[in-house]
């Protein structure tokens, strides 16, 4: 194959990485072996790496792939546990870029030099991420805010390296087993999708908009609002909250705060956003959740959140309540009914992995149980039999993996297993009750209007037609044409096996017909009878496997298309 000059070095990059983690015969096979020096080859085929220098090779490559590590860190479906584990340490810490860049991309977003929209602005960021960096301010007026500034050309280095990403995924879905099963091309678009949502900060200011308003009811719960004038796509501005870091906390901090208080409102906040408002927090790792001055806990940086259907909701609380109280049986149901089956989908398999997940959790104490652990390892049994999941249950599972850490740091004795089960009668009743708006009781009192007002008509006419008899039952099926060729293709097999043992039956009684009409010594119409029936049994017969090869071949190239 070769190589578009375009993308060369990424092609490079990649093609360097997959022969250090032993992915030779993938790179020979896609050519990228021919964007290497024998040196680098020799280099990188040497020695087996662990997986803890996988996060570092990723940060190597830049903001793209430390997006995608992080990304990868929550699908146990696509990588093994150990290598999950080294990307979880991923660190999301780069240079940061100059404060002339700063000032160039401010003025440009906000159309305003910094000093006339900022009373003050500090020119050293406090954070520096892959995407982007965070400065302190202040408004006109004095109000403390922080400004989120994208890194410079990042929207088009991260469009080149998913070019290059995405034609090696469509490579390894034609050509590999791996890449089918895992649908990679479809995973990739949706990390895609992911990371240009997160450089969309007019979006996050939505986020922390629509969040802030469906939190309101939790007293202890923060987060941070955008000031709409000072946001556009590039740049963020938001409240400044001042705190520290939940792992921050020394045992004796934890004696000046109620955590049992905090982890129960934390982890109820976190039920309604999955199972009632469908839209969640789904990164709160520890640099994320702060504990302000005034003992609350505050959410920051929502570039990251999880959409979940209604009609997904429903049974995603059922999923956590049976894995919390040990159903087994039941969760491996929810699961399959939530996921699509692929063609090797080995429904046993699967059932007794999930069977002996739970009762191995069961076994532990509650101390040691990990409700998003287990939602983590069922989507990596359910890739690798067969059974493709919604990513929004592997994002799911990544987030409460993250929060019982969080729930366990304020409160050492947090049980999230009890947590879901005392919250879930709360959580559905909040659900129906959001269910029943204003518009949709406007809406159901109206039709229930319309057909009170036709329903004596209609029963007037249906008393007339019974009583008339005129009534009939018209049954509409779908794809009857196929139905009724199946029953003639049956009705004429059997019509002309009937003829040809009529055929055998007549022969044999016309041999007995003495006749001066004879073949081979033998009466000479009983024989043609013969020779008709041998003919039309050989057609038959002919005609049958024809068939069956025809419906074969068919069903064979529908599931290649399917793949």
């Amino acid at each position: 194959m070769k190589l578009s000059p375009h993308y060369l070095k990424r092609y490079k990059d990649i093609a360097m990485l997959l022969l250090k983690y032993g992915n030779t015969g993938v790179v020979s096979d896609f050519g990228l072996d021919d964007a290497l020096t024998e040196e680098e080859r020799a280099a990188q085929q040497a020695g087996s790496p662990a997986a803890e220098e996988l996060p570092n090779d990723l940060e190597a490559l830049g903001p793209t792939f430390v997006k995608l590590g992080q990304l990868l860190s929550g699908r146990p479906d696509l990588l093994p546990e150990h290598y999950l584990k080294a990307l979880s340490r991923l660190q999301d810490k780069v240079k940061p870029f100059s404060y002339a860049e700063v000032e160039e991309i401010v003025e440009a977003e906000l159309g305003a030099r910094i000093s006339k929209a900022f009373s003050t602005f500090k020119p050293e960021p406090v954070a520096a991420a892959s995407l982007g960096q965070v400065h302190l301010a202040a408004l006109r007026d004095g109000t403390p805010v922080v400004v989120k500034i994208q890194r410079p050309n990042i929207r088009k280095q991260i469009a080149e390296d998913f070019a290059a990403l995405m034609e090696l995924a469509t490579f390894f879905e034609r050509h590999t087993k791996f890449g089918r099963r895992y649908q990679l091309v479809r995973v990739l678009e949706e990390f895609q999708k992911t990371l240009m949502h997160e450089l969309d900060y007019e979006r996050e200011a939505a986020n922390l908009q629509a969040l802030g308003n469906n939190l309101k009811q939790f007293p202890h719960i923060q987060v941070p609002q955008p000031i709409s004038d000072y946001t556009t796509h590039r740049v963020l501005t938001m409240e400044y909250v001042e705190g520290k870091k939940i792992t921050e906390l020394t045992p004796l901090a934890r004696l000046d705060i109620n955590g049992s208080m905090l982890a129960e409102e934390l982890f109820q906040a976190y039920l309604k956003q999955v199972v009632v408002d469908g839209l969640f927090h789904a990164d709160p790792h520890p640099g994320n959740v702060f504990l302000t001055q005034e003992g609350k806990i505050a959410l920051l940086d929502l570039g990251m959140v999880g959409h979940v259907t209604p009609r997904l909701q429903e049974q995603l609380l059922k999923l956590l309540l049976a894995v919390s109280e040990g159903k087994s049986e039941e969760a491996a149901d929810l699961a399959i009914a939530i996921g699509k089956t692929r063609d090797d989908f080995n429904e046993t398999d699967f059932r007794r992995r999930i069977t002996e997940l739970v009762t191995d959790q069961q076994d532990n104490t509650i101390a040691q149980m990990d409700v998003g652990k287990m939602i983590l390892e069922l989507g990596r049994n359910a890739g690798e039999n067969g059974l493709y999941v919604p990513t929004e249950l592997t994002v799911l599972g990544k987030t409460l993996l993250q929060l019982d850490e969080i729930g366990r740091t304020l409160d050492p004795k947090f049980d999230p297993n009890d947590a879901i089960r005392r919250n879930a009668t709360k959580m559905m009743t909040d659900r129906m009750k959001k269910s029943i708006s204003e518009g949709q009781l406007l809406s159901s009192v109206l039709e229930m209007k319309q057909f009170v007002g036709a329903l004596p008509s209609r029963l007037n006419k249906l008393m007339d037609t019974v009583s008339n008899a005129e009534f009939e039952l018209k049954v509409k099926v779908p794809d009857t044409h196929l139905y009724l060729e199946g029953f003639q293709k049956v009705a004429n097999r059997i019509t002309t096996g009937l003829v040809l043992a009529a055929l055998i039956v007549g022969a044999a009684l016309l041999m007995q017909v003495p006749s001066t009409f004879r073949i081979f010594g033998y009466p000479g119409l009983a024989i043609l009878c013969f020779f008709a029936a041998g003919g039309g049994g050989f057609w038959l017969v002919c005609s049958i496997v024809w068939q069956d090869y025809k419906s074969k071949m068919k069903a064979r190239r529908s599931r290649q298309q399917q793949h």
